[in-house]
């Protein structure tokens, strides 16, 4: 669900643009069949030789402390309570695994770059996360979440240069665009295809969403169907 525009030349330079696609009515409603199916936790792990067998194919969810991400695969799968939201930034310390109808595995992974968190869960990421992303033979895609609100922090860029060594495909989702206005969430959304054209493991399309509002979502689910039947 993208394309390619023709070369923009500005100056000397030229920049070549990606779009996303809007998904057709098929994609959306591929996304939705999958997504009404149970989601039910099967497990947690909060060091390599704890996790599950690789089965089949799976998508990590990974953000900033705060950044929304259980509100996210809760508004995704229609469920109040699947993941817990905490107001307590840094709390999630391990991989929690959610299967969706038997044919894709959610993986909530522990947030980052909260200043208070302990030095272990800071660790986490140079070590078990990174040995998790690396070697994960069944990880289809990291949906990596920043918040439109804010500017990108050094922790994000940490953590893309992380992907980029554990050669696993991430994609950057937008989340809470409910509270930024249109011109902004544009500049946003410019800026984060600027970053994911300096990644090379970094997707080119770059999803948003609000989990408050539900815009995005299914757009989101649509994705998410296509990388899972990919």
């Amino acid at each position: 669900m993208k394309k390619t525009s023709p070369a923009l030349r500005t100056g000397e330079a030229t920049v070549q643009t990606t779009e996303a696609l809007e998904p057709t009515a098929v994609d959306i409603e591929r996304g939705r069949r999958l997504f009404a199916a149970e989601c039910r936790f099967v497990h947690a792990a909060q060091r390599l030789d704890h996790l599950p067998a690789p089965s089949g194919p799976e998508i990590a969810f990974a953000g900033r402390s705060n950044v929304g991400k259980s509100s996210l695969l809760n508004a995704l799968t229609g469920r109040h309570a699947l993941a817990r939201v905490s107001h307590t930034p840094g709390r999630t310390r391990q991989l929690n695994f959610f299967d969706l109808g038997n044919r894709l595995t959610l993986v909530d992974m522990p947030g980052y770059g909260y200043a208070r968190a302990s030095k272990d869960i800071k660790e986490d990421w140079q070590g078990m996360m990174f040995d998790f992303l690396r070697g994960r033979p069944t990880l289809r895609r990291v949906m990596l979440l920043l918040d439109a609100r804010i500017e990108v922090k050094p922790a994000d860029i940490a953590v893309m240069k992380l992907l980029d060594r554990a050669a696993v495909t991430f994609q950057i989702v937008l989340t809470k665009i409910d509270s930024v206005k249109p011109r902004d969430l544009a500049r946003k959304r410019a800026d984060a295809e600027a970053l994911a054209r300096a990644h090379p493991a970094a997707h080119p399309v770059v999803l948003a969403s609000s989990s408050d509002t539900g815009a995005g979502i299914a757009e989101l689910r649509a994705e998410l169907a296509a990388v899972c039947d990919a």
